[in-house]
């Protein structure tokens, strides 16, 4: 049985030098749930762009069997989910139906297809009725999930999250971590929500300048002060 993602001696440098990763490696089992925590500037972000083929650096990953190359592009995208931090990246069609359906449609999926993908992947987010609405006239926790529609109405294997309760009410947040909890997929999220890991997210992986530097259940790492403080973390 395949990995849904498997990462090994990742390396990544950008053009002006900085190293991001340094050999990192990682495997995740289908359907676990996984967070990805450390400090601003540990590499998070990075690594879960070399995930759907946005960034490219030495060594190999694999997603659902298939190694992230040029070739492959196109059905890795459509088997990692990535949903930004910022959902302004991910809303950009004049309406909310347009913004799920975007995928599906790129796709190449009928119509009829298209629409069923919609509701349902509107459904999932809780926001059903939300079609005609204008993506950017919504609240920061509405367009969150819809930035999540979008990705979900590809059918994704595995959804990939940045920071996903950054800028959220907490009652926004509430929805959201339930809604993430709700869903069957494999899922990755980086975030600096303590909190939202300790309840969602069972295994944690710790990163700092660009490696791995623990990996493990996340109420046993949790409890790990010594280990939270060197790296940048504070005890939810």
């Amino acid at each position: 049985m395949h990995h849904s993602i498997e990462v090994r001696n990742l390396s990544f440098s950008y053009p002006d030098g900085h190293e991001a990763l340094k050999d990192v490696a990682l495997s995740i089992a289908p359907g676990e749930k996984v967070a990805l925590v450390g400090p601003n500037g540990a590499g998070k972000s990075t690594l879960l762009l070399h995930l759907n083929g946005i960034l490219s650096g030495q060594g190999r990953v694999t997603v659902c069997g298939l190694t992230v190359e040029q070739k492959n592009l196109s059905r890795v995208r459509a088997m990692v989910g990535l949903v930004f931090q910022n959902p302004d990246d991910q809303l950009f069609s004049p309406t909310v139906f347009d913004d799920v359906a975007f995928g599906p449609l790129y796709q190449g999926l009928e119509p009829a297809e298209v629409e069923r993908r919609v509701d349902s992947a509107l459904a999932a987010v809780r926001m059903t009725g939300y079609t005609r609405r204008v993506s950017h006239h919504l609240s920061a926790g509405e367009k969150k999930r819809i930035a999540i529609a979008t990705v979900l109405s590809m059918n994704p294997e595995v959804l990939v999250l940045d920071e996903p309760t950054a800028g959220l009410d907490p009652r926004a947040r509430r929805t959201l971590i339930k809604l993430l909890r709700d869903l069957p997929m494999t899922m990755l999220a980086a975030s600096h929500d303590l909190a939202m890991v300790r309840e969602l997210l069972p295994r944690m992986v710790i990163m700092d300048e660009g490696r791995i530097v623990a990996d493990g259940p996340t109420g046993k790492l949790l409890k790990d002060e010594k280990l939270l403080e060197a790296h940048g973390l504070e005890k939810p």
